[in-house]
């Protein structure tokens, strides 16, 4: 080997590592749900929204950053059907295709090779490796994320740290797990006689999630049935300071300290480019 070769071979080798070190872990929260109780014993066939999950996914990944997967129970995910379509995608087939191809390559919601693992298995391996955690949407988050005991202690943990955390559309009901009593507080809630909750760890936030208005317009989605409440509604009453678009259905994205918030299925690609920023 000669010198000149030989020193391209280092630098190749610097830059390699390099590269590596300033890659970023981060850890991707999941319901386990794929369901949602509704009003009057009514309920809603659900998931997670594919293109809230994807989005960001593909551009951790092909930005070179480790992801990994995770449930409340390890149970893998299951995909909401309403979501597989080329709205979410700017109605382009391409690349509905193109994400469709690469969950079917993770095998996220198989039950017989899912990656994923349960929230009590990343706490015995430590949150201490994740650099960032989001959670995507779909309506599965309120029915168990909002209320996860292991969910709220990765969450605290990670803003006592100040470690980036993002969600987008339902994903952020998900901080309601970090209240010192999130089921007395989702039962205040259900029978309209809700509390602004002490000493809440995100009280004060500037925070999006699904607006009222915008679950009123897809209200029909829920084939006749009602939703206990509204997620707006909840996180304004925990007491977080909440953010809107002008226009439904159009991308927010709130930034404010640790947390990285979007506010429906088209604010997936900003939190996830935001997400992108943290982690360089």
């Amino acid at each position: 080997m000669n010198k000149l070769t030989y020193k391209l071979v280092i630098l190749m080798a610097l830059s390699l590592a390099a590269s590596t070190a300033q890659a970023g872990h981060v850890l991707v929260v999941l319901s386990d749900a794929d369901r949602l109780d509704l009003k009057d014993g009514k309920v809603f066939p659900t998931g997670f929204y594919l293109n809230e999950l994807m989005q960001p996914v593909k551009l951790l990944l092909d930005s070179g950053h480790q992801v990994t997967f995770a449930t409340p129970t390890g149970k893998a995910p299951t995909v909401d059907a309403n979501s597989i379509d080329a709205m979410y995608f700017g109605n382009d087939a391409a690349e509905l295709k193109v994400h469709q191809e690469l969950l079917d390559r993770l095998a996220l919601t198989s039950k017989q090779t899912s990656p994923v693992v349960s929230l009590a298995r990343i706490e015995q391996q430590g949150y201490g490796q994740f650099d960032a955690v989001y959670v995507p949407g779909g309506h599965a988050p309120m029915q168990d994320l909002l209320k996860s005991p292991a969910l709220g202690r990765l969450l605290a943990d990670f803003h006592a740290r100040s470690k980036t955390t993002a969600l987008v559309c339902h994903g952020p009901i998900a901080l309601l797990s970090t209240l010192p009593d999130a089921n007395r507080f989702l039962a205040a809630l259900e029978s309209g006689q809700p509390k602004r909750a002490p000493h809440w760890i995100y009280s004060g936030y500037r925070v999006t999630v699904i607006s009222n208005q915008e679950e009123e317009q897809a209200k029909a989605q829920l084939g006749g049935g009602e939703m206990k409440f509204y997620p707006q509604d909840a996180l304004q009453q925990a007491g977080v300071q909440y953010r809107s678009n002008t226009t439904p259905w159009t991308s927010n994205v709130v930034v404010d300290r640790e947390l990285i918030t979007g506010q429906n299925p088209a604010s997936a690609l900003g939190v996830a480019q935001e997400l992108l920023k943290r982690l360089k």
